[in-house]
């Protein structure tokens, strides 16, 4: 057979030449303008920045003609001194996005009403406070406000309040008779007089108006701040935040629960504000810095109610913003942007986007396909992806146990539509415990990463009693206590009943979508049911959960909570949070650990303090209010286009759950989310 080339085919192999040379033109002109683009984009970055600089400069009274006039920067006062260090990394680029999960459906993003760590996280990108903690360092350091001073009339107060309280046990009646006392404050004086000091709350007698300020922090803001709508941020800012926080009428008890301490909040100027405080308290200065400044002209717009009611407020200061800053609702899209007016460095990464997945197999799912940045793996999860060598040449992990990580419990509710409960009984919660295997399901279910907790302070702080150790599992002492408080099977059915019939049959409820949850509730309703306790699982969506809580109307209920360095426990455990949807959801009462939260709080020398914790470490180990089931490891992957990821003392270098600065980038030739 015979090949012939004739000119048709000579113009067929021309055309395909010519093709592939246009293609290869193509994507070099591409590369080229993705090499611009990168460039410009980089140009816009440092006009930004310097546009930032300038407009520090400014707002600082920074003359701009000559370098050598500018003043020198203390490292450790520079809010951004972490971020340019990074931006001096090898690679360092701006743009890209950072994908998150956060593997349940959010409710709200409104502040002070949202009850959540989720909705804490957003708010932490948007909002900025008077200054942040570093992560290294635990040092506190310059955001909103430049500088502050203490003024610490403690010893003063101290004496004042002695006096008080001996000018009240003589003459009672006088004091009783004062128009200018709140009904409450007048009810603890008279118990006072009648000698039950001991039932007297702290937090009421420090409402006397005649006791003086105990202490006094004065902030200078910083000048040159905007709100991401152009509007600047003033004193007047920080005194509607306040206010606002403490209008009994806005839904936030739990703020409130640690803002009353503050009696006023007070404008010295344009830009200098002082807090001036009702009580001597420990965390004073982290208190008052730690306020979250919220736009007076945005949020005033609105009622009480409306405010109450509206899931996606959200405006503020900090380096990103809502789109809409009222237009978020549940089931939308949670991403925050570039705040294209942030006062400050710019920060790493175009946006920050979270998902709302809740199967805990779809979200490793979504990590192994790129899908998101970042993955907090359960055990088995985590032992599986450390066997997958390919996913390892893509992500980095991360292991660690951190002060903030914080607890598991099961809460078991004392009071249930205005009646005691069968947990108000203290033996029956000391029996719910030892029937809790906690160690085999650290063993089991988290392959040992964890240890059981005892109680409500970090395994690291000095809080912990050193004499108290975790309620051992014993299945024969717990029937015995059941027993002593009425709890037989009476009828054989292998069921306890109270003294008047009644099974003891109870719903756990904890949130849905949590494999690993749904593991521990089963293994817990087989291990209740050989003392003859039966429980019924009860998963809920995350919103219902927090309406269960609000209005107390759950049996038992499995949580976590977040620590810190030194953890504050009032919120959760004082009588006086049971009240107006309060933290103490489980009712729980004790007016020794009252005293004792109370005295602790007011303690300002550590020293002296420590064992007034540890004492109530002691108790609430005795009383169980929470089933404390254990403090876990963190177990991280990160994609590996996220540079600059270190540990820290506080876990990662860039804590979610806090206000500070983004530190982490992804260098140009790696960013995908933004092309």
């Amino acid at each position: 057979m015979e090949n012939r080339f004739g000119i048709k085919d000579l113009i067929l192999y021309a055309l395909i030449v010519l093709l592939m040379i246009m293609v290869w033109l193509s994507m070099v002109q591409r590369d080229r303008q993705w090499e611009r683009l990168v460039a410009l984009q980089q140009a816009v970055d440092g006009q930004t920045r310097d546009l930032a600089a300038i407009r520090r400069q400014l707002s600082e009274g920074i003359a701009l003609t000559s370098p050598a006039t500018t003043r020198a920067t203390d490292p450790s006062q520079d809010p951004f001194a972490r971020l340019k260090a990074a931006e001096q990394m090898p690679g360092f680029a701006r743009g890209d996005w950072l994908v998150d999960n956060f593997g349940t459906k959010v409710p709200k993003l409104t502040p002070l009403v949202s009850s959540d760590v989720y909705g804490t996280i957003v708010q932490n990108r948007v909002l900025e406070s008077l200054f942040y903690t570093d992560p290294y360092t635990l040092e506190n350091v310059p955001l909103l406000a430049t500088s502050w001073q203490i003024t610490d009339h403690s010893q003063a107060w101290n004496q004042a309040y002695d006096q008080l309280q001996r000018r009240i046990m003589e003459n009672p009646q006088a004091e009783a008779a004062r128009p200018d006392l709140g009904e409450d404050l007048k009810q603890a004086i008279q118990k006072l007089a009648d000698g039950q000091a001991q039932d007297v709350p702290r937090e009421l007698l420090v409402l006397h108006p005649d006791l003086p300020i105990a202490v006094e922090i004065a902030f200078q803001l910083r000048r040159g701040v905007l709100f991401s709508d152009g509007t600047p941020m003033t004193a007047d800012d920080v005194l509607f935040t306040f206010e606002w926080t403490m209008n009994p009428a806005v839904n936030a008890p739990r703020a409130r629960a640690y803002y009353q301490k503050i009696r006023s909040v007070e404008k010295l100027g344009d830009y200098e504000v002082v807090f001036k405080f009702r009580e001597p308290y420990f965390e004073s200065l982290e208190l008052a810095g730690g306020l979250q400044v919220m736009p007076r002209h945005f949020y005033s717009q609105y009622t009480p109610e409306q405010f109450n009611e509206h899931p996606g407020l959200l405006l503020g200061s900090g380096p990103y913003r809502l789109r809409n800053p009222s237009g978020w609702r549940p089931g939308n899209q949670i991403e925050v942007v570039r705040n294209e007016r942030y006062w400050g460095e710019p920060t790493t990464f175009d946006r920050i986007v979270w998902h709302q997945v809740e199967a805990d197999a779809a979200s490793m799912t979504m990590f192994k396909n790129g899908e998101v940045d970042l993955f907090g793996a359960q055990p088995e999860q985590y032992r599986l992806l450390m066997k997958d060598a390919e996913l390892l040449k893509r992500a980095r992990n991360f292991e660690y146990e951190s002060p903030i990580s914080g607890y598991v419990y099961i809460a078991w509710n004392q009071k249930r539509g205005g009646k005691p409960t069968r947990f108000a009984d203290r033996r029956v919660r000391q029996a719910m415990t030892m029937l809790t295997d906690r160690q085999r399901i650290i063993d089991e279910l988290f392959l040992g990463y964890g240890r059981v907790a005892s109680g409500p302070f970090s395994p690291q702080s000095r809080q912990n009693h050193p004499s108290v150790s975790p309620w051992p599992f014993d299945i024969e002492r717990a029937k015995t206590l059941l027993k002593e408080a009425g709890y037989e099977d009476r009828n054989g059915d292998g069921v306890l009943e109270s003294p008047g019939g009644e099974p003891f049959r109870f719903r756990l409820s904890y949130p849905s979508g949590n494999e690993l949850y749904q593991r521990v509730v089963l293994l817990l309703k087989d291990t209740y049911a050989r003392a003859g306790v039966a429980l019924e699982p009860d998963p809920q969506d995350w919103p219902i959960i927090i309406k269960r809580l609000d209005t107390r109307d759950f049996d038992a209920i499995s949580l976590g909570w977040t620590g810190g360095i030194e953890t504050d426990i009032y919120q959760m455990f004082h009588s006086d949070q049971v009240k107006d949807q309060g933290d103490n959801f489980m009712s729980y009462i004790n007016p020794e650990l009252d005293r004792l939260i109370s005295l602790a709080r007011s303690t300002i020398d550590e020293a002296a303090r420590m064992p007034l914790w540890q004492e109530a470490h002691r108790i609430l180990h005795e009383d169980q209010p929470y089933t404390f089931l254990f403090n876990r490891t963190s177990l991280v992957f990160i994609d590996r286009r996220i540079h600059n990821v270190e540990r820290t003392r506080l876990g990662l270098n860039f804590v979610q759950r806090y206000v500070m600065p983004v530190v982490w980038f992804v260098p140009a030739d790696q960013q995908k989310w933004s092309r």
